[in-house]
C-alpha cells in the first residue's frame, strides 16, 4: 500500500488473524499487535470458560485496538480483531477514523478444522456457532476487503496484499 493504514485483520475464531496478521505486517512494512493482547483478564476467562463475551466485555476491548491504531495512523500498521459486527467496527473508526478491514472469510468446516488443531488458545471450538451468527460482513461503504482463508498462509497474505492494493486504485 502506498499510503499508511492501520489494516485491522478481522473474522470470527479460527480464520487465521494470528498467522495472518504478523505475515501482513511484515509484507508491508509495518508493526503488528496481536488484539487478543488487548482483552482484559475478564474476557479471557469468560471465553476460556465457553461463554460468549457480551458487548459491554467488548467495549474497552475494542476501545484499547482503537487506541492502538489512532497512534498509528500516520505511520501504519496491523493489528487483529474479530470485529464482527459493524458497531464493533464503528467502534474502531471512533477511534481510529482511517482503519482498514482485512475480512479473513472462509468455510465453517475448514475454519472449525482449524480451530481444533489449533494448540494452546483460549477460544475453544464450542463458541463458533456464536461467532457465525454474531459476525456481519463489511458494508458497501466500509473501507475494506474480504479475503478468503483457503490455502497456505503465505497465500492468504499475498492475496490480501493484492486486494488491499487495489483498495488504493
Amino acid at each position: 500500500m502506498s499510503t499508511p493504514h492501520v489494516v485491522v485483520v478481522m473474522g470470527v475464531a479460527g480464520t487465521g488473524k494470528t498467522t495472518v496478521g504478523p505475515l501482513l505486517a511484515e509484507a508491508l512494512g509495518v508493526p503488528y499487535a496481536e488484539g487478543d493482547d488487548f482483552h482484559p483478564p475478564a474476557n479471557i476467562a469468560k471465553m476460556s470458560a465457553g461463554t460468549p463475551l457480551e458487548d459491554a466485555d467488548r467495549w474497552p476491548w475494542l476501545d484499547a485496538i482503537g487506541a492502538w491504531a489512532h497512534g498509528r495512523e500516520a505511520l501504519g500498521g496491523v493489528a487483529s480483531s474479530s470485529a464482527l459486527k459493524r458497531v464493533y467496527r464503528d467502534r474502531l473508526r471512533a477511534g481510529a477514523p482511517g482503519i482498514v478491514f482485512l475480512h479473513l472469510t472462509g468455510d465453517r468446516s475448514l475454519v472449525e478444522r482449524r480451530m481444533s488443531e489449533r494448540k494452546g488458545h483460549f477460544m475453544p471450538t464450542a463458541l463458533l456457532d456464536s461467532q457465525f451468527a454474531t459476525l456481519e460482513n463489511l458494508g458497501a461503504d466500509e473501507a475494506g476487503v474480504a479475503v478468503d482463508v483457503s490455502g497456505t498462509p503465505q497465500e492468504i497474505t499475498e492475496r490480501a496484499v493484492a486486494a488491499l492494493r487495489r483498495l488504493e486504485n
